[in-house]
């Protein structure tokens, strides 16, 4: 469900903040800056992200965005995302919660849904069988999606000085596209809070808006 910036607040103890949208939206810089915010405030925050945030999840994210060998077949994509995810919210997500940590969180089981079921086409009652396994009951207290443009988002990465290219980034604009629809078909649909931006705002507007909700 959508949720209105002007209107949404969080609590001020811990919470899970979900950051997503299509690549190049700026939702990793926003989160960044977020998390900085919190900490000037003396507030426990953990930065994380998926696939990765853990050993085990860090070695997957290379198989997952860098595998440069013979194509992966789509379920086992699937799997190795939601093995990260697993991994992740059992050894990071759950105790950073349990200590009264906020957990800001690169990419959920939304990037899952929309990524390999809008874009890769698997059945949508497969991910979430998979998704549901890895989170059991671990769903954010917000989701942050900054809308963008797909051109616009494959124009700024194309710009980028860092290396920091996946190879999601190679598709073709419609794969992106189907991406995008998506993520906009989650934050209509799903009983998480959405706060959704749009993505070619300033960054310092996105962070005045963010930072509304956090009281």
């Amino acid at each position: 469900m959508r949720v209105n910036a002007e209107t949404f607040r969080l609590p001020k103890q811990g919470n899970f903040v979900a950051f997503e949208g299509i690549n190049g939206c700026g939702k990793t810089t926003l989160l960044r800056a977020l998390s900085q915010r919190l900490q000037q405030s003396s507030t426990s925050v953990l930065e994380t992200r998926e696939p990765g945030g853990t050993p085990l999840g860090e070695e997957l994210r290379k198989l997952l965005l860098e595998w440069s060998g013979e194509k992966k077949s789509d379920r086992t994509e699937l799997l190795l995302f939601a093995a990260s995810r697993a991994e992740h919210v059992d050894k990071v997500i759950v105790p950073a919660l349990n200590r009264g940590s906020w957990v800001l969180c690169d990419r959920y089981l939304y990037s899952t849904v929309t990524f390999q079921g809008h874009g890769r086409g698997i059945r949508r009652d497969w991910i979430d069988q998979a998704n549901a396994l890895a989170v059991q009951t671990t769903l954010p207290d917000l989701v942050v999606l900054l809308d963008l443009e797909p051109r616009e988002g494959l124009r700024r990465i194309a710009s980028r000085q860092d290396n920091g290219k996946d190879s999601f980034e190679d598709e073709e604009l419609a794969f992106h596209e189907r991406i995008r629809h998506g993520f906009l078909e989650c934050a209509d649909t799903s009983q998480v809070p959405f706060l959704v931006l749009d993505g070619m705002l300033p960054p310092e507007e996105l962070q005045r808006i963010v930072f509304s909700v956090f009281g």
